[in-house]
């Protein structure tokens, strides 16, 4: 461009640009940011605390989608899912709401709720259409805590449930299990919750939680019972069935009731233990009182015996057979059984306590009593109490003239003396009847028998070769004799029946004569002392006519 056509021009100005300047540009990206600024402080202070649950499987637990419900009401969310260092479990990362900070106690549970089928019913089924989600059981603890060992079932009772726990010690829980029912007069009033070995393994406890109000009826005299299956029984009144429901027919259940229902006592305290009886009958029965060992030494064989076997008095079981042990005596050089009982002498009822009264101090299984009752015959005998089983069973039974035996009151266990029982009697009946058998000379008989046999055949023979000829031709003449007399009898021209007919003819006419003579004296009987005069001539016989 040349000076010419610049001329008309102004001259430029020269402006310094602001460095800072602001443009409006700017306010997007920082509303935006004031925006997540406002987000993150707000789900800060809106979250709740993060804890950490440990299971055994992952099975139904979905990272961002599982739940956490309490009621059915949502209250935290699984985060996250790994897996454990040693690689025996899972353990799954939890955000909780904040309003449900509280839950995140000592004393809380939690369990995966699936899908379940129990003895209590089918649970979790609206699982199937949302998916699993974790159930909680809030605690009472004020102690917070961020980890937990989730439960693989939902617990048997929960914080929230009103009632009391109760715990049943028995030897044997038969077909219980958790879930099984709690009746009282068959009402079902609570379940079982846990049923655990002892630590010894000798004995079972079983964890029994009555509902409320129903745990009222829980008192301290209260007796629990096995009411599973059912119990029949078979006596003078016919046969009789029991069962509380058919639930414990299937699944088994306990059964209780006090004592004594016109003094029940005072209500029982929670987490009370009670022992849990086998069946109903030993249950109410009355208090046993403390046992007393026995000791009994028999020398037959205890074929059929066990432990537990029935000790018998009076047809009244009061005690039971707790061990039995073969021994050997070396003296006698012959093999006995050592039978060890505990009794309960407070099961004689009135029986006991008169024969208590007659010991000095009246004291419970004296020595004395016990020896006036062997003295006066009281023997131990086995007896079969099945015949098609071969069960065996004891018995203390008085026998009849007794023997003197040595019995020391002050021995512990006492050993009662012991008498054969019926079947052994029986048996030495046998062998005693057997033996005289033996004394018969069969063989002596037989000899003699089979020379008598012989002799009766040979006289057969002859009587076959001698005299059955003759027997013959005398039978054949006594027939030819019987056709002649035949011929005699039967034949009209017989000279036999043509005098036989004259004779009935003769007597026909005497007959006549006397009936006209009877009839004559009826009429004129003066005549036998005058004689008969000449013009009164008899009627003449019409019949003669």
């Amino acid at each position: 461009m040349s000076e010419r056509d610049t001329a008309g021009l102004p001259e430029p100005e020269l402006r310094r640009q602001h460095r800072w300047s602001f443009s409006l540009i700017w306010l997007v990206p920082i509303v935006a940011a004031l925006a997540a600024l406002v987000l993150v402080l707000r789900t800060y202070y809106e979250a709740g605390p993060s804890i950490k649950l440990t299971f055994e499987t992952a099975e139904g637990l979905e990272a961002g989608k599982t739940e956490v419900r309490y009621k059915n009401v949502v209250i935290g969310k699984v985060r996250r899912i790994t897996l454990s260092r040693d690689h025996k479990h899972i353990v799954a990362a939890v955000d909780l709401n904040k309003d449900a900070a509280h839950v995140a106690v000592e004393d809380t549970r939690f369990w995966v709720e699936r899908p379940r089928i129990g003895l209590s019913g089918i649970s979790g089924v609206d699982t199937l259409l949302s998916g699993a989600y974790l159930g909680v059981d809030i605690g009472v603890s004020d102690k917070p805590r961020e980890q937990f060992v989730g439960l693989e079932k939902p617990p048997a009772v929960t914080h929230d449930m009103k009632g009391r726990l109760f715990r049943l010690h028995t030897e044997d829980a038969g077909s219980l299990a958790i879930g099984s029912p709690v009746y009282y007069h068959r009402v079902a009033v609570g379940k079982i919750v846990a049923a655990d070995l002892d630590e010894d393994g000798k004995f079972v406890t079983v964890q029994v939680f009555v509902d409320a109000p129903n745990d009222r009826l829980v008192t301290a005299n209260a007796r629990f019972w096995n009411a599973s299956g059912i119990d029949v029984a078979l006596n003078a009144s016919g046969l009789k069935v029991n069962t509380q429901s058919l639930a414990t027919v299937i699944a088994g259940g306990v059964a209780f009731q006090p004592y004594d229902d016109q003094a029940p006592g005072p209500p029982a305290a929670d987490k009370a233990d009670f022992h849990l009886f086998s069946d109903q009958t030993l249950a109410l029965a009355a208090p046993d009182g403390e046992p007393l060992r026995i000791l009994m030494h028999f020398e037959q064989s205890v074929r059929g015996l066990s432990p537990g076997a029935t000790v018998d008095f009076h047809g009244v079981s009061f005690g039971n057979v707790t061990s039995i042990e073969l021994q050997f005596d070396p003296m006698k050089r012959e093999f006995y059984t050592d039978v060890s009982a505990d009794v309960y002498p407070d099961r004689l009822g009135a029986a006991i306590r008169s024969m208590r009264s007659m010991d000095q101090g009246g004291q419970a299984g004296t020595g004395q009593m016990w020896a006036r009752l062997v003295e006066h015959g009281l023997r131990a005998q086995m007896r079969s109490g099945n015949l098609i089983t071969g069960q065996m069973y004891i018995v203390l039974d008085f026998v009849k003239h007794p023997q003197s035996v040595a019995f020391d009151p002050a021995s512990q266990p006492l050993v009662i003396p012991t008498a054969p029982g019926g079947l052994e009697q029986l048996q030495e009946q046998l062998q005693s009847i057997v033996n005289k058998l033996d004394q018969i000379p069969f063989g002596e008989i037989g000899q003699n028998l089979n020379g008598t046999l012989k002799n009766a055949n040979n006289l057969l023979k002859q009587l076959d070769q001698d005299i059955a000829p003759e027997a013959k031709a005398t039978l054949r003449e006594a027939q030819k004799a019987l056709q002649s007399l035949d011929q005699g009898l039967a034949s009209p021209d017989a000279p036999l029946q043509q005098d036989l007919r004259r004779t009935l003819g003769e007597l026909n006419r005497a007959a006549t004569s006397l009936r006209t003579l009877s009839d004559y004296l009826e009429q004129h009987p003066e005549s036998l002392i005058r004689g008969k005069r000449a013009d009164q001539e008899p009627a003449p016989d019409s019949g003669n006519k």
